[in-house]
């Protein structure tokens, strides 16, 4: 026999979709809800004025109307009524972004801090996101949880790193930040944020090998919108993909790993930073250029390999994404061609929309993404 609905349920699914679609229309009217919803004025004044109450919407002043009389008030969510923070730790640094329910930044801040898988060095990253939650002038109530983007693979339950060898982290377990702070904590692997990150600013998005090309070379894949992690963990781990058996040794111990070929550090061995190698390379710098045209080589070579198994979108993103030209693409295209066997559209190379902030603010995504499914 067919469950019946309740009213409460009936009340709590109204409650669902009036603020979805105020959030998704950012400014609406009483008539806008009725008309789209088909629900009765009773019904949307009542929850109006809940969703009011509680703090969720207010009233954003008036909407401009063809009709003579009284222009209908709009209604627009509160941004910050629940906020989110996302850390990203480094070798050498800590940085905290803030983000409201838009995924938009509040405040961010970075600090020079080196890692250390120390009870101290956990305690001080905390106290610097609580001094960050007090400069925002956040409630305790106000934050949805703490994401931490690793730079390690992550359990399935995001309660513990399960191989760290970039950090030396390996076993660490998330109660190792969560006994510091009174909000929910979870880890998630760097690669993996920045491709959250991208699902959000790309809803069109379905499915995409996402490239992270930075300090360390790293990937997701994205599968009808969702990140797969694989059975074990470790699914994308493209960076440990033994190219050269003879090759540079890599953080794993292997030698010749995709890692050694395709990170940024092979860019910047021999020059200042990311800034400085562009402008000489733009500028025709003989010795950049031979750098560059190496690592688009290689990097051509790693995406037709991964092409061949997964025939879908491959997103560019991380720090390089910014530094990316048509011309660069243009001739990753030309080195595939000639080495695939088939014919090959030049389609599914994109540069990342979200390259700014991505890995931060990808960490903080997932508590905004569950509040809003459960609003």
């Amino acid at each position: 026999m067919k469950k019946s609905i309740t009213p409460s349920e009936i009340r709590q699914t109204n409650r669902q979709r009036i603020y979805q679609y105020i959030y998704q229309k950012q400014t609406v009217s009483q008539q806008d809800i009725a008309y789209d919803l088909h629900l009765s004025r009773p019904t949307i004044t009542t929850n109006l004025n809940a969703l009011k109450e509680e703090g969720l919407i207010h009233e954003a002043g008036q909407l401009e109307s063809e009709v003579v009389g009284r222009k209908p008030s709009a209604y627009a969510i509160q941004p910050q009524y629940r906020v989110s923070i996302g850390v990203e730790l480094l070798s050498h640094l800590i940085k905290i972004i803030a983000i409201d329910l838009y995924g938009q930044k509040i405040h961010r801040s970075v600090f020079e801090v080196d890692f250390h898988p120390t009870d101290a060095y956990f305690q001080d990253v905390c106290s610097r996101i609580l001094q960050f939650k007090d400069t925002c002038q956040f409630r305790d109530e106000q934050i949805l949880g703490v994401g931490f983007a690793m730079q390690g693979l992550i359990s399935p339950d995001g309660q513990r790193v399960i191989y760290g060898k970039i950090l030396g982290c390996t076993g660490l377990h998330v109660s190792s930040v969560k006994k510091y702070l009174p909000y929910p904590c979870r880890f998630i692997h760097d690669a993996n944020s920045a491709a959250i990150a991208e699902l959000w600013a790309a809803p069109n998005l379905k499915d995409a090998f996402y490239l992270s090309l930075s300090r360390h070379l790293a990937a997701a894949l994205i599968l009808d919108r969702k990140i797969i992690t694989g059975r074990h963990g470790h699914s994308a781990t493209i960076e440990h993909i033994q190219m050269d058996p003879d090759g540079e040794r890599c953080y794993c111990g292997r030698r010749g790993c995709l890692e050694t070929l395709c990170s940024l550090r092979t860019l910047q061995c021999d020059l200042e930073d990311l800034d400085t190698f562009f402008e000489k390379v733009r500028s025709a710098d003989r010795r950049a250029q031979e750098i560059w045209i190496t690592y688009l080589k290689n990097l051509a070579r790693a995406i037709n390999m991964l092409h061949l198994v997964y025939d879908k979108t491959f997103i560019l993103g991380g720090y390089l994404a910014p530094y990316l030209q048509q011309t660069d693409i243009d001739y990753l295209y030309q080195e595939i061609a000639e080495q695939t066997p088939f014919p090959e559209a030049h389609d599914f190379l994109e540069i990342s929309r979200m390259p700014k902030h991505n890995i931060t603010i990808g960490a903080a995504l997932p508590y905004v993404q569950q509040f809003l499914e459960q609003v």
